[in-house]
């Protein structure tokens, strides 16, 4: 006959059992028992949601968060791969995401983006538009928009904010306001297309709507009319609408650089439009006269918290998504260090009592991993043996069948193909040799396979990090369209 133990009873036959292994007195023993403890301690906090914070690291699924980690403890004087990221910690639920989209493997940032804000995936190139939608078809708009969360939360009374290290006009952040059949166009749409408005266009539309109150990232020149210049901004717009002007009159403080961002006056009810450069704003590691993008959240949860109702805050970290496209991957981990800080900020300015708090990724790229490396190789450098005595590796490259070192991070395509074309239209080449210090230079574009332009997305799946109201109810592996369900549920429980 099967004994049935009670909880109590196995827990309490755990612990007897513990004291008599050998390596109970291990440090990496005794963690666990530690992190175990705090995971049998949690409880689901079913409260309603007063305010839902999203942080998307465009781009940073989970072998780019792993580099980004090992990456922010070296700077820390850690080894690296023993580091935790702020929505690493226990207090967070956490699972994986399928990020494919209805008609695409690897998918793009627009549905993603869009998956998370309306519920359902939608097609590739789209924002917003259901599953009949087509791309680059303006017809097919009208009848395919769907309703998304800033429309409902907005409903509800409360504030949104939009905050974007990329254009705010771009992808991700424009899923939180536009609906579109192409993502691109963002300060035009084509001839034929009257019934259908630009993203930027839509953007100012939805702040006089009062869906969107505070918007802050780059893309200043979808804004203005071309020829005009203003606060460092050149306008590129051919319909010679000033939106800027628009948004101002409707009462929005407008401010384009460092020392505009500081004079804000936070406390103010009219809305808040921040745009900093004319394209994406600066990486984190050349960044100048503006603000970064932990201050930018900072700034838009003091702003929104002045509504009682609560709010509903999308923030991107756009920028390591592109330096992963340019193969760079020294800009990719120090924007992915600003995006740890922006979560670290939010979680700070906020009460786990009424406030989710989501952070996670539209997609991941082509980057790849080799091995077999010491601890504490750097991971923006070569990859250095294994040693045998200590934990820290021997301080000599692993070398690779060509007698050459090779680094620690690469990518299966991009612009730093070994492959050279030829006059003949061909490809071939051998691998380049790569010092440790070439390897870890803030410009060093890392060694692929398969010759591009730009390196890819790739169609595995990010990790989701949640806290707060109904965090709990991420878990094991989802579809992307979950997260808006989760999101409504959390500010309409009772």
């Amino acid at each position: 006959m099967k004994k049935t133990l009670t909880l109590a009873a196995m827990l309490a036959g755990s612990a007897a059992f513990a004291q008599d292994l050998p390596q109970q007195s291990s440090t990496w023993f005794t963690d666990a028992q530690a992190m175990l403890e705090t995971h049998l301690a949690r409880t689901a906090n079913t409260a309603t949601a007063k305010n839902v914070i999203v942080l998307v690291a465009d781009g940073n699924g989970v072998g780019t968060n792993y580099a980004t980690r090992v990456f922010m403890g070296q700077q820390n004087g850690a080894l690296g791969e023993e580091w935790v990221m702020p929505y690493e910690q226990p207090e967070f639920y956490s699972a994986l995401v399928k990020t494919y989209n209805i008609n695409a493997q690897t998918p793009d940032s627009a549905p993603t983006a869009g998956a998370m804000n309306s519920g359902v995936k939608q097609r590739f190139n789209l924002i917003n538009l259901g599953e009949d939608g087509i791309h680059d078809d303006c017809s097919t708009e009208a009848d395919n928009k769907l309703t998304i969360f800033s429309e409902i939360v907005s409903g509800m009374d409360k504030s949104v904010g939009i905050v974007s290290t990329a254009r705010i006009t771009h992808a991700t952040p424009a899923a939180v306001y536009a609906k579109t059949a192409n993502r691109n166009w963002e300060d035009a749409v084509p001839e034929g297309c009257e019934g259908s408005k630009d993203i930027a266009t839509q953007l100012i539309d939805a702040m006089e709507a009062g869906t969107i109150d505070f918007a802050m990232g780059g893309g200043g020149r979808y804004f203005l009319p071309d020829g005009t210049e203003l606060g460092g901004l050149s306008g590129r717009r051919a319909d010679g609408v000033n939106l800027v002007e628009r948004a101002e009159g409707l009462g929005a403080a407008f401010v384009t650089d460092q020392a505009g961002f500081d004079a804000l006056d936070l406390t103010a009810d009219a809305p808040i439009l921040g745009l900093y450069e004319n394209s994406h704003m600066m990486y984190e590691v050349d960044r100048a006269d503006e603000p970064s993008l932990a201050e930018m959240t900072k700034a838009a949860i003091e702003y929104l918290s002045k509504n009682e109702n609560g709010y509903y805050l999308e923030i991107e970290a756009g920028r390591v998504d592109h330096a992963n496209h340019a193969g760079n991957a020294a800009r990719t981990l120090t924007d992915g260090v600003a995006f740890a800080e922006a979560v670290a900020m939010a979680d700070e300015l906020t009460s786990d009592e009424d406030t989710l708090i989501i952070v996670t990724a539209d997609h991941e790229h082509a980057i790849a991993f080799n091995g077999y490396c010491g601890r504490g190789s750097d991971i923006l450098g070569l990859c250095m043996g294994v040693s045998q005595t200590g934990i820290e590796h021997n301080g000599e490259p692993n070398l690779a069948a060509d007698g050459k070192p090779y680094t620690v991070v690469g990518y299966l395509n991009g612009s730093g193909s070994v492959l050279v074309e030829q006059e003949d239209g061909t490809y071939s080449g051998a691998r380049p040799d790569v010092t440790q210090e070439e390897a870890t230079d803030v410009d060093y574009v890392q060694q692929t396979l398969i010759p591009m332009s730009s390196e890819t997305h790739s169609g595995e799946d990010v990790a989701i990090y949640a806290k707060g109201p109904w965090a709990h109810l991420f878990d094991g592996t989802i579809e992307q369209n979950y997260i808006f369900h989760v999101m409504n549920h959390a500010v309409t429980a009772e």
